[in-house]
């Protein structure tokens, strides 16, 4: 069970998830940091990295004031809430500490790691206080990745296990979500996914009947609920189906956490910690067929496209035009092509002008900024005649720049104008679920 930094915000949050799990059996729990407390040591570290000690003294002030105060809420005995005070300034004085006069990009990633450690350490002193036998699994102790930055599976599992079978008596576990060390033995993160990752990745290693990750939204919504009225929950979605709209936007799921659960045949359900009776989304290895699940829109998109009737025909001339992203280390996300040229798509203009650069070599390059990727997701496989029809009938007022289509069994996309995109997934709700 993952809780977010929303979920665990406040003292009275804090004690909504605890008498939610402690009547649920014996689960691993994970936790964030709490909502708002690692932009604060972003902060704290943006100020040691330019030396300003006294900028991030005060800032690690108002922070300790904070965790103060909800200590003072949460515990109701002088023996906790004084457990609890000298748990979190053993945090809050290890980052007080820093006072070289080069911080470095490890340090940073030290002070991030305080943030999970102190959500979990009230946690579990609250579950001691309110007689739950709660054990600590310290995933510093466990969770590692390897020299290219991926988890290390198998370390994963043997210390995991045996962590929990020094501590077979607990009724329940708890342990930090995004913190881990690397395959030096320093102290680092997970960076994609951050806590829903690690449920997942603790989850394959357990092999849980079950990961729930718990939100402040009661499940992956069939369009996005800022802008767009009348949504509702998704009931059951496929892994697949999950991780496009995960990747194209819908925020509740980062894709690459549904990896090591959908490897493993683990369901996924997604959960609201505000209203925890609501059903929630299921996702699985098997789905219902036959329909179209929900829409999602990716932001600041740009398009590039390379036209060239010499060069387009001529062997190895998309190899030439991939490895210039390759080069730079932007990933495309869709891709077009004709006869006379191809189209694709970005999410970072970051490497923008050095690839333009090196594109004009092949061709006449022009850019188109400021788009968005719409992405449908449903049952998509060819064979269902119609779908499609359905979605590009839907936007037939609205200038589409660009169609990606039978890449996947489960995904259309469409890429429009900025400006169009509200309207855009207005109509597409209008048009395929009766919105």
């Amino acid at each position: 069970m993952k809780f977010g930094g929303t979920s665990v915000g406040s003292a009275q949050r804090i004690k909504n998830v605890a008498s939610l799990v402690k009547s649920r059996g014996k689960n691993i729990i994970v936790l964030s940091a709490m909502s708002g407390t690692t932009n604060t040591l972003v902060e704290i570290s943006d100020y040691l990295y330019k030396g300003n000690l006294a900028g991030a003294k005060e800032t690690i002030n108002a922070l300790e004031s904070k965790y103060k105060g909800v200590i003072d809420e949460l515990y109701s005995t002088p023996e906790y809430k004084a457990k609890a005070t000298e748990a979190v300034h053993e945090h809050i004085d290890f980052i007080r500490g820093y006072n070289r006069p080069v911080f470095t990009v490890f340090d940073e990633k030290e002070v991030l790691a305080r943030g999970e450690m102190m959500s979990t350490a009230l946690m579990y002193m609250y579950m001691r206080e309110i007689g739950v036998n709660a054990s600590m699994l310290p995933a510093l102790d466990f969770m590692r990745t390897d020299k290219n930055s991926e988890p290390d599976v198998e370390y994963i599992q043997s210390h995991l296990q045996a962590l929990l079978d020094e501590n077979t008596e607990a009724d329940l576990y708890i342990t930090q979500g995004f913190i881990c060390r690397n395959a030096y033995g320093e102290i680092d993160n997970l960076e994609r996914g951050g806590s829903d990752y690690s449920a997942s990745l603790i989850g394959a290693a357990v092999k849980a009947e079950e990961i729930e990750i718990w939100t402040d939204i009661d499940g992956m919504h069939n369009n996005d609920p800022r802008y767009v009225e009348g949504t509702s929950p998704v009931s059951q979605l496929h892994f697949e189906e999950a991780a496009e709209l995960a990747y194209f936007g819908a925020k509740i799921l980062h894709p690459t956490c549904v990896l090591p659960a959908k490897l493993n045949n683990i369901p996924v359900r997604l959960l609201n910690t505000m209203c925890p009776e609501a059903p929630g989304t299921l996702i699985f290895n098997t789905a219902a067929t036959r329909s179209i699940k929900a829409v999602a829109a990716k932001d600041n998109i740009t398009a590039i496209k390379i036209k060239s009737g010499r060069m387009l025909l001529a062997y190895g001339f998309l190899r030439k035009v991939f490895e210039i992203f390759e080069t730079h280390r932007t990933p495309i996300d869709m891709v077009v092509t004709s006869e006379v040229g191809v189209s694709v798509t970005i999410d970072s203009e970051r490497n923008l002008d050095a690839i333009v650069d090196d594109l004009k070599k092949f061709g006449t390059v022009t850019v188109d900024k400021d788009m968005v990727i719409i992405c449908v997701v449903g049952d998509l496989e060819w064979q269902n005649r119609g779908f499609e029809a359905e979605v590009v009938n839907a936007l037939k007022d609205i200038p589409v720049r660009m169609i990606s289509y039978g890449g996947s069994n489960y995904n259309i996309s469409l890429l429009v104008r900025k400006s169009d995109k509200i309207n855009a997934l207005n109509l597409l709700s209008r048009h395929l679920f009766n919105q």
